[in-house]
């Protein structure tokens, strides 16, 4: 005896509403994590900064126990340039007093869009640093 009934090959597969959920549950997790990804990017960005101004400080400390004095231009130090060692942050310097300087490091390309930072400073007076603009800037 033979029977009629033909098995049905059932087809299983995503319905297109179920795409489309799917689809906008990413879009929306991406919106939400792309702005914190790009802050993290730009916050460590700024250790290059911070690394660059360390380096200025340090050999301004060597240059003044072999001088007597701070150095007025960055060339006159040793181990130190213009740029910064990835690139992100150019770098100046200026006497502002007898025994006291100010170095600045300023974003370039892509870091220039940290607005809670735009310039990481550090002044120093009689060997004791200060760091700027805010804490916030320099906390790791």
């Amino acid at each position: 005896m033979t029977s009629d009934r033909t098995p049905r090959l059932r087809l299983r597969g995503f319905t297109l509403v179920e795409v489309m959920v799917v689809m906008l549950i990413v879009v929306v997790m991406a919106s939400v994590a792309l702005p914190s990804y790009r802050q993290h990017g730009l916050r460590s960005g700024r250790l290059d900064g911070m690394q660059a101004l360390m380096k200025v400080q340090a050999a301004q400390e060597q240059h003044r126990s072999a001088h007597g004095l701070y150095a007025g231009e960055l060339t006159a130090l040793q181990g130190t340039a213009p740029i910064s060692m990835q690139g992100l942050y150019a770098l100046t310097l200026q006497i502002t007093g007898p025994e006291a300087y100010l170095a600045r490091a300023t974003p370039r390309g892509e870091q220039q869009r940290d607005n809670r930072c735009p310039e990481l400073t550090l002044s120093v007076q009689q060997g004791f640093p200060t760091e700027g603009p805010s804490p916030e800037c320099w906390s790791r």
